[in-house]
Parts: C-alpha cells; sequence; structure tokens
C-alpha cells in the first residue's frame, strides 16, 4: 500500500533484513540505543513463534530505503491480561513527518485485529523507548500510553585482575550443553516467575531462543545441588556490536535461580564463572539489561558484579478495547 506522502506500507519479509538491518543501525547511532543487529540476526526473528509477520508487522519503504518498521510480539500467556508488545522505529531523517505516531497507530489497530483470534477481553499493549528520548517520551504520552516499567541497560569492563567466584558448597557448575536445554528452560520459568510482566516460555518459545546464533555455549552454564537443577546463565555474543565498536562484549540476556538456590551465591558464581571465560577468550567488556525494581535484588548483585548503568528503557503500556470474534 502507498500512502500519500509516498511511502510504501507492506510486511516485513526475509528479504527486507539488509534493509532492516541498515535501519536499525541508523536508529542505533542517532538514538545511543544498545540493539545490534545483523542481517543474520534478524532473519532469525522469522523463526521466532511469537511473531506474525505476514499479520503483525510492518515496514516503510521510501524507494529502496526502510525508513520505518514495526513488529508485534505475543505473549504465550495472560498475565494479568493478554499482552502484545510493540517493537519499532524510525529513520532518524525521517522524523517529525508524522511517522512515529502513524507506526503506533497501525500496531494498536493490528493488534487488537490479533488479538481476536486469541481471546476475549481487554488486551494491553506495551512498547519501550529510552528515557532520553525526549520525542519517543512525549509520542507515547500524546497516545494515552503511561510509563510502567524502568529496565537498565549495564555495562561492564572485564579486568583481568578478577578472579572467579567459586560455586557455593554443595553446587557443581556445568556447561549448558543441549541435554540441559530442558533444565534451563525449567530455571527460567521459575526463576521470573515473580518478575513484572514475565510469563513462562514454552517448548517451542525456548528452542528457538537456544539455537540463536548469537548463544555462546561456552559461556553459558548450569548450576546443580543434589541433581536439582537451580540456576543458570545464558551468554550471547552479536556480531554487529563488534563491527560497530571494533570491540568484543559478552552479553548475558538471563542470569535465573529458583527459589530454592537463592540466597546462596549461586547466581554471583555463575555470572563470574561466565565473565572469566569470557575474558579469557579475549572479551573486553559484558553488557546485561535489568529490571531497575527486580523483586529478587538483580541490580544490586550486578552493581557488585563490577555493572553500571549505561541507558535506561522505559516501558510504556496502553489498554486497549479487546476483539471479539464473530460468531
Amino acid at each position: 500500500m502507498r500512502d500519500d506522502g509516498g511511502f510504501e506500507w507492506r510486511p516485513i519479509e526475509p528479504a527486507d533484513a539488509g534493509a532492516w538491518a541498515t535501519l536499525v543501525a541508523a536508529i542505533q547511532a542517532t538514538d545511543r540505543d544498545w540493539h545490534y543487529f545483523t542481517e543474520q540476526d534478524l532473519l532469525e526473528t522469522f523463526g521466532d513463534p511469537n511473531r506474525d509477520f505476514p499479520r503483525g508487522s510492518v515496514s516503510v519503504y521510501d524507494g529502496a530505503t526502510m525508513v520505518g518498521y514495526d513488529v508485534l510480539i505475543t505473549k504465550n500467556q495472560a498475565d494479568p491480561v493478554p499482552e502484545i508488545h510493540n517493537q519499532g522505529g524510525v529513520h532518524p531523517a525521517y522524523r517529525r513527518r508524522g511517522l512515529g505516531n502513524r507506526l503506533l497507530e497501525w500496531a494498536e489497530t493490528t493488534a487488537v485485529a490479533l488479538h481476536g483470534s486469541r481471546v476475549d477481553g481487554s488486551l494491553s499493549l506495551s512498547g519501550s523507548c529510552l528515557s532520553h528520548s525526549s520525542g519517543a517520551l512525549a509520542l507515547y504520552a500524546a497516545r494515552g500510553y503511561r510509563a510502567a516499567r524502568w529496565f537498565h541497560a549495564m555495562v561492564a569492563e572485564l579486568d583481568p585482575a578478577t578472579l572467579c567466584l567459586p560455586a557455593p558448597a554443595g553446587v557443581d557448575i556445568v556447561p549448558c550443553t543441549p541435554e540441559r536445554f530442558e533444565d534451563a528452560r525449567l530455571i527460567r520459568n521459575e526463576a521470573f516467575r515473580d518478575h513484572w510482566g514475565s510469563v513462562e516460555r514454552s517448548v517451542e518459545d525456548w528452542q528457538h531462543f537456544m539455537n540463536l546464533g548469537a548463544f555462546r555455549p561456552e559461556f553459558s552454564f548450569l548450576a546443580y545441588g543434589d541433581g536439582e537443577p537451580l540456576g543458570m546463565v545464558i551468554g550471547h555474543e552479536y556480531d554487529a556490536y563488534a563491527e560497530a565498536t571494533g570491540e568484543r562484549d559478552v552479553y548475558i540476556p538471563i542470569v535465573g535461580t529458583r527459589r530454592a538456590g537463592r540466597g546462596r551465591g549461586i547466581a554471583s558464581a555463575l555470572l563470574s564463572r561466565a565473565l572469566t571465560e569470557a575474558r579469557a577468550a579475549g572479551f573486553t567488556n559484558a553488557s546485561l539489561n535489568v529490571d531497575a525494581d527486580s523483586p529478587t535484588g538483580a541490580l544490586g548483585l550486578y552493581e557488585r558484579a563490577g555493572f553500571t548503568v549505561e541507558h535506561t528503557a522505559v516501558t510504556q503500556v496502553k489498554q486497549l478495547p479487546g476483539a471479539v470474534d464473530e460468531p
């Protein structure tokens, strides 16, 4: 579909991954975001069971250049009401033309349509923007969103003088190999059950996550006590980051401990092991995201490990009217 401004609007397809990666890089460079994705990283998102690209995505093109995009990400459970997450952006050179507002309008309308094929009732649509992005904050506010949660992006330099913390007594730390992936899913689901906005990861969803090209098994570990899985740490590396900065960063998407293992130093030992291995492999720094109000005290854990806050993202939430399927 071509609009009055000459822009072409259509769903994102795998053939768009290169143009999409170029757009994301332009947004990152201007907004000082922490998202670095190659074309291959974005191609992998087409296998995500929580994304419906034909119905739940849109790209905006000016000729051969992608200048805006939006993707809806569903959650497999409702807590406390069905939620869809909105992820998108506009090329810096095309801002202040109303594209951001139109993309959010598209997201809200499309979310209701997707929601109608799942469950009836109310629907929560969420998005995220950087706390230093005044334009994005104003846009969300103008469309009736409320700031609901704050997430810090934290970074740490990998200090060669830092010693790896030992595992607590009675705990074994072992590599996260494929035969342990289901144990890792169990740990993740229990560890994050009391976290804001978190839902359980399905088998299909978890398999997709653990098979991402960014996954680095050499920096991913599980902790066991008496044969029971208690905690885990997962390590990723994004080639786009190294290409943009000339440095190697180990990104930690998950550190989690089941209730039975909390308060014993398991998470600290797991994180220390991952960072020590990354440093030995030539990595210069590490990064992660954390809920500023994590109920498990994760922020303090990361600060003690040497991480400091670099950016803060604000999760914006809006309640939409739920759609009802026709009988």
